[in-house]
């Protein structure tokens, strides 16, 4: 076990048209890992990755297993070049996570990333974890369609700013919807709006119903916000929006046939390590409309004695996030073939032997 590293999977934003395409032509390991993701999927979710169309791929539903699968191909390419190119006989058909040689103290994934990492961590099968995926994407644009939400990006204050900025226009919000906001039927995230990702200090993001979040928007904008950014999402994620489709999560959750960790994993919720499947089923149930705490995550890692960080999946969005949160820890990026040996090396501490 590689004491001192721990490995990262970046969440939605990320996709691109493309991703995956240039290590499925140098990796056999990464190619079976999209081979299984098809078959568990029941349609071409590779092709949908390397060729597009982009509307299809910024879909929620096909978004966040196209992330997971491409974070998974690129790390079973990653185990396979420290191999030496021998993929691991105990690993079956995906030769990849923790049978060698790359084995991690922690991993950690920002929101949906972290189906990546309980795949890495031996908790739940590439296909498990692909099928519960494409739920998750399901439940959570639906939802999204149902009722009017979004997010956005404000960059510039701090988190108890808008901590502060989200419950005054909250409370705005739901005073000038009356009624309506309390009655028995009313949906649970009304007239809310709350901070969903701390990504780094000065880059934040906030989720809501869309009166309140417009609201918070313009609250943020006055108090000297550098940017607000609304983002191309479905819904408003990581927010009590996304109430109803935790309910249906949970279901799905339950029915999956999850395991203990082999390696524990950050929750996003409490930025404390968790293992048990117990444990895990709680984290993800509870996912969707909790705020993912990456600036705590990175620090609580730093703190268990992590020096060097390891993303991997499409872009390079974690590493710039790291750099500015922990300063002086090693942050590398796994996101094209031409990353495999360099970042073996480092981790092992020795060139991959052929």
């Amino acid at each position: 076990m590689s004491q001192h590293v721990a490995f990262v999977f970046p969440g939605q934003g990320s996709q691109a048209v493309g991703m995956g395409a240039e290590i499925v032509r140098t990796s056999p390991a990464a190619r079976a890992v999209f081979a299984v993701a098809d078959r568990a999927l029941g349609f071409p979710l590779s092709r949908l990755c390397f060729e597009g169309p982009e509307e299809a791929l910024r879909e929620t539903m096909n978004t966040q297993p196209a992330i997971v699968a491409t974070s998974l191909a690129l790390l079973a390419a990653l185990q396979e070049a420290a191999a030496g190119g021998a993929a691991s006989p105990s690993a079956g058909s995906v030769p990849f996570v923790l049978d060698a040689p790359l084995r991690p103290a922690l991993v950690a994934g920002h929101s949906v990333g972290e189906y990546a990492a309980l795949a890495a961590a031996g908790a739940l099968s590439v296909e498990a974890t692909l099928r519960l995926v494409r739920e998750r994407g399901r439940l959570m644009h639906e939802e999204g369609q149902r009722y009017a939400s979004g997010m956005a990006a404000i960059l510039g204050l701090d988190a108890a700013t808008l901590d502060a900025i989200c419950a005054r226009a909250s409370e705005e919000t739901r005073a000038a919807l009356g009624d309506t906001a309390t009655a028995p039927d009313a949906h649970p995230g009304a007239g809310r709006v709350v901070v969903a990702n701390d990504n780094a200090p000065g880059q934040i993001v906030i989720s809501g119903a869309q009166p309140a979040l417009d609201r918070a928007m313009a609250l943020a904008s006055a108090a000297g916000a550098k940017r607000v950014v609304p983002l191309p999402v479905s819904g408003a994620f990581h927010s009590p929006v996304m109430a109803p489709a935790a309910l249906g999560l949970a279901r799905a959750v339950e029915a999956a046939p999850l395991r203990d960790a082999r390696v524990p994993i950050l929750s996003n919720i409490t930025a404390q390590p968790i293992a048990t499947a117990s444990e895990l089923r709680t984290e993800l149930a509870q996912q969707i409309t909790s705020p993912v705490q990456w600036t705590k995550s990175i620090l609580a890692l730093v703190d268990a004695g992590i020096e060097t960080f390891v993303e991997i999946g499409q872009g390079r969005v974690l590493t710039g996030l790291i750099k500015r949160i922990a300063k002086g820890v090693t942050a590398l990026s796994v996101s094209t073939a031409d990353d495999m040996i360099p970042v073996a090396e480092h981790v092992l501490g020795h060139r991959p032997s052929v």
